[in-house]
């Protein structure tokens, strides 16, 4: 393969990316969960759906609410940005209240 065929071929593999989102970032989790599931008391889990918590949206309440770390902290523990850490913030707690207000089981993904 010439250079110059190197390059077309670089430059196909990049047009036909394109819309492909970004790769997410490694960040930092220090807490696993041992108990990955919660469900309302009561009501047989066939009848349930379900709401999926990422660690990482889990480690973002433990350090905000659990912790009392203020925002800047709390990124700078998972080692992202503040607006990154708001957003998964944000996830955590619309899903949590989602599970809570319509009565929903909440598996904890790893």
């Amino acid at each position: 393969m010439s250079v110059y065929e190197f390059f077309v071929f670089i430059r196909d593999c990049v047009i036909i990316n394109e819309n492909m989102p970004r790769p997410r970032l490694c960040r930092r989790v220090r807490f696993n969960p041992q108990i990955t599931y919660f469900k309302p008391q009561g009501v047989p889990l066939r009848f349930l759906d379900e709401v999926e918590l990422t660690t990482e949206e889990l480690e973002a309440l433990r350090l905000k609410n659990i912790k009392n770390l203020d925002q800047i902290t709390c990124a700078q523990e998972m080692k992202t940005s503040q607006s990154t850490f708001q957003r998964i913030l944000s996830s955590a707690y619309q899903k949590i209240s989602q599970a809570l207000i319509n009565g929903k089981a909440i598996k904890i993904v790893k």
